[in-house]
């Protein structure tokens, strides 16, 4: 069964993938508990973050349930609105800067004290979960690029797929920063890697508001 929702999970997971590298809150909050308390923290933070996805993808896939069986045309205004918030992220990143608003964020603090694990767990789950943005991003893609009539398992699993990626993505962050030169390589070339990303998501979005 998995297979004939092959091609809707690779959209998915490419468009979500693409929103995750971006840098945002998550990314400034991982970088800034890498630095100045240590990998270990960091990671946890990474964990936490994932664990924060968790909240949208819950909600989001309750309340789209209930919208397609209650209100067949405000689905039909959500896609459209969820649609032209991808886009909007696309140009965001298409205009990133050379110079990154998170270098400031990411001055190593080598004599700082180290966090609680458990506080760094729930400051990356509580930094993604409370983030409004990501309620705009699941909706959108949850009314975009997933079919109402995909089974709610399925999205379910969607839903953990994403919750994964975003804990190992910020992973792979904390363990690149806790390297002062990868961190100024991001700082000096990292506008580059977002345009490419903001490209990709406006030809996304084109590509869904031909098929609405």
């Amino acid at each position: 069964m998995l297979s004939t929702y092959l091609g809707e999970f690779i959209a998915l997971a490419t468009i979500h993938l693409l929103a995750v590298i971006a840098p945002g809150p998550d990314f400034a909050v991982t970088i800034r508990q890498s630095v100045r308390f240590g990998r270990l923290t960091g990671l946890c933070t990474a964990l936490g973050i994932g664990a924060g996805i968790s909240v949208h993808v819950l909600y989001t896939l309750l309340g789209v349930g209930a919208l397609m069986h209650a209100l067949p045309w405000l689905l039909t205004v959500a896609k459209v609105v969820g649609a032209g918030y991808i886009l909007y992220l696309g140009i965001n990143l298409l205009r990133s800067k050379a110079r990154s608003q998170l270098e400031g964020m990411a001055q190593a603090e080598p004599d700082s004290p180290r966090q609680r694990l458990g506080k760094a767990f729930m400051t990356g789950f509580l930094t993604n979960a409370t983030n409004p943005k990501a309620t705009l991003f699941f909706l959108a893609i949850f009314t975009t690029v997933v079919s109402a009539s995909t089974p709610l398992q399925v999205q379910a699993l969607y839903g953990v797929w994403m919750c994964l990626v975003n804990a190992a993505w910020f992973v792979i962050v904390a363990l690149f920063f806790s390297s002062a030169r990868v961190r100024q390589v991001f700082l000096r070339l990292g506008h580059w890697f977002e345009r490419s990303m903001g490209l990709i998501l406006i030809l996304f979005a084109g590509r869904l508001m031909l098929s609405l």
